[in-house]
C-alpha cells in the first residue's frame, strides 16, 4: 500500500515539474527594451538677465527620436535658493528639444532632462554656471572635485 502511494506521489511530482518547464521561445513574449540616450547641449557661457536656449538631443537605437513620449526639463540652483518648475521642452525636428530659460542670478545650477520614449525613460542631468560664483558655491565645486581626486585614487 505504501509502495503505491509513493510511486503515484512520484508520478504526481514529475507531472507538476514537466508543466513548469520553460519553452524554448519563451524569451521572444518578452519586449525587449532599446535604452534611450540623451545629450544635453547647453551654451559655453551663461549670463544674468540673457535669453538662453539648452537643448537636450534624442538618440535609440541609434537613431534620433522624434515625437518622444515627453521630454522635460527642470533647473534648480546648487545651494537650493532657486528652483524653476519643470517645462515642457518644444520639438525642433531631428530628434532636438530645446527651452530658453533666462536666469535671474549668477550661481551654480543643474539641468536635468526628463525624457522617456518606447517604453524607455533617461534623466541625465548637467551642471552649468551663470555669471560669477559666490564663495561658497566655489568651495563647493573644490569640494567635489576633491572628492573625485580621492576616488579615483582608491582604484589604484
Amino acid at each position: 500500500m505504501k509502495k503505491n502511494i509513493c510511486i503515484s506521489l512520484i508520478f504526481i511530482f514529475s507531472l507538476l515539474l514537466s508543466a513548469c518547464s520553460l519553452e524554448k521561445d519563451v524569451t521572444n513574449l518578452y519586449k525587449e527594451e532599446t535604452p534611450l540616450a540623451a545629450e544635453i547641449i547647453i551654451p559655453a557661457s551663461f549670463s544674468a538677465n540673457t535669453q538662453e536656449t539648452m537643448k537636450v538631443v534624442l538618440t535609440q537605437g541609434g537613431k534620433k527620436v522624434e515625437n518622444a513620449d515627453f521630454v522635460h526639463f527642470e533647473i534648480w540652483k546648487q545651494d537650493g535658493s532657486l528652483k524653476y518648475s519643470m517645462e515642457q521642452a518644444e520639438e525642433e525636428g531631428n530628434g532636438t528639444y530645446t527651452l530658453s530659460k533666462n536666469f535671474d542670478s549668477d550661481g551654480l545650477y543643474y539641468i536635468k532632462a526628463h525624457a522617456s520614449n518606447d517604453g524607455s525613460i533617461i534623466m541625465p542631468k548637467k551642471q552649468f554656471i551663470v555669471g560669477k560664483l559666490s564663495e561658497s558655491e566655489l568651495k563647493f565645486l573644490q569640494k567635489g572635485s576633491q572628492k573625485q581626486e580621492e576616488s579615483h585614487k582608491h582604484h589604484h
